[in-house]
């Protein structure tokens, strides 16, 4: 390692930090312009929209969603074998940005530019997202108990900038720049100016990762792994029966993986639709105000990001603390903590379906608002359990060579689950949501009891990782 990856802050090298902000900046952008989507693309035309029924918006968002984790495996395997993943990190954001400016100026009249603008987005992703948490995992030496930790903290990076955007975009689109008539009602959306905070973000974490980079990272990153690693042996030179036994692994947690976040993504899609119709949004602040104020759907995509931003130190402490004491769970059992989590929080969204009166209730009969929130609390608890570590995991089980192209392989289980999560809001309609929640959470929660009982065989397979 270099003198400026090896410099510490907190007890961690100091790039992980510019890290941190990098993608803080790109969730920001990301997660400003996914908390607008659905209801761009369901509201009216009149309404500043683009009009689509909920069966196609849902199918759109869950092609857009999931194609933005398929282009990793692309964008992984030239930063291995070409590019590196500094560069790849810069030419991914560029591409992103200028994928939001695109929907900035889409318009119902002007389809092309919305379609353009999610090409961009899919591809710049592609590029940025596993190279970024590829040089993450390189901060640090092989067998080094800090990993678990530091994704963690990244993580926290992440979810800053996903409880920032929905909160910054969803106010000029939904507030701000709404054309609303005497009484408050809105009539007329300015989602472009939502997009557009959301372009600016991206290029703000472009600048920064740009001014920075050498200081803070040294030249980590900038060797293609391949290259790297031909330096040191034959590049050619077939994978050993360890290093094919810890793919194994990468593979089949990937498959688990999937179910996580088919239904984790419900958030921006079905839970999101059901929050706008069917949770009662509005708040007196207190008796502070005359009349209540009916929170935006959009703000609700920051609740899961604010709770990785509480959570996330605790998170931390804790395996720190437990590895201290020879006594932090592995990851496979942390992973399967997640995913048993992730069930429990539906429960929540099904008392709120029941408080309503089940599937056959009035429209305007809505739910309180404390289901949501808790469905969002144990939600990001399971989160905390899974996410982070399942990078962690990758960076431990890939050799160098494939490091970047692993976790864009990682990666292609978030696109399939988000195809999966789009294509289960058709379904919402037809069997009601009660009963989709209580599928969702059985299926998850058997799941995680199921990686409970491997977890003995899969640590044979990962040779001493943990």
């Amino acid at each position: 390692m270099t003198t400026a990856t090896t410099q510490q802050v907190n007890g961690h090298p100091k790039g992980l930090y510019l890290l941190f902000a990098t993608e803080m900046w790109e969730r920001f952008s990301y997660y400003g312009m996914r908390g607008l989507l659905m209801l761009y693309m369901t509201k009216s035309a009149i309404e500043g929209g683009l009009g689509f029924s909920d069966d196609n918006a849902g199918l759109i968002y869950g092609i857009y969603t999931g194609l933005v984790y398929l282009t990793p495996i692309f964008g992984g395997w030239l930063a291995d074998n070409y590019l590196g993943q500094r560069k790849s990190i810069t030419i991914g954001g560029i591409t992103m940005a200028i994928g939001q400016f695109c929907l900035f100026a889409s318009s119902a009249e002007s389809m092309s530019m919305f379609y353009l603008g999610l090409l961009l987005l899919i591809l710049g992703n592609g590029f940025f997202k596993p190279n970024i948490s590829t040089v993450v995992g390189q901060l640090y030496p092989e067998g080094d108990k800090r990993k678990d930790a530091a994704f963690t903290i990244f993580y926290m990076g992440i979810n800053l900038g996903a409880f920032l955007a929905p909160l910054v975009c969803g106010f000029l689109a939904e507030d701000y720049f709404a054309v609303k008539n005497p009484d408050g009602q809105v009539l007329s959306y300015g989602f472009g100016y939502g997009f557009l905070a959301a372009g600016v973000g991206m290029i703000l974490g472009q600048l920064l990762f740009n001014s920075q980079a050498k200081n803070m990272l040294g030249d980590l990153g900038m060797v293609p792994g391949a290259k790297q690693q031909k330096e040191t042996q034959a590049s050619n030179e077939p994978l050993t029966s360890v290093e094919k036994s810890r793919l194994s692994v990468i593979i089949i947690m990937m498959l688990f993986n999937i179910f996580f976040w088919a239904g984790f993504e419900q958030a921006g899609s079905s839970i999101s639709l059901y929050t706008d119709r069917y949770i009662n949004r509005d708040v007196t602040m207190f008796g502070m105000m005359d009349e209540a104020w009916t929170i935006p759907t959009s703000w609700f995509q920051s609740v899961n990001p604010l709770f990785i931003v509480l959570l996330g130190p605790i998170f931390t402490f804790l395996w720190t603390r437990l590895s201290a004491k020879d006594k932090e769970p592995n990851s496979i059992i942390k992973m399967g903590l997640g995913m048993i989590l992730l069930g429990v929080g539906f429960f929540m969204m099904i008392g709120a379906a029941m408080e309503r009166g089940g599937e056959n209730a009035d429209a305007t009969v809505k739910a309180n608002l404390m289901w949501l929130v808790g469905t969002y609390l144990i939600h990001t608890m399971g989160e905390l359990c899974l996410s982070p570590v399942g990078l962690s995991l990758v960076t431990k089980l890939a050799p160098i060579k494939l490091g970047s192209l692993m976790m864009g392989v990682w990666f292609l289980s978030s696109f399939v689950a988000n195809f999966l999560s789009g294509y289960l809001v058709q379904f919402f309609g037809k069997f009601g949501a009660m009963n989709i929640f209580a599928m969702i959470a059985g299926i998850v929660i058997a799941l995680g009891l199921i990686v409970l009982l491997l977890n003995k065989k899969l640590l044979g397979m990962m040779h001493g990782v943990k």
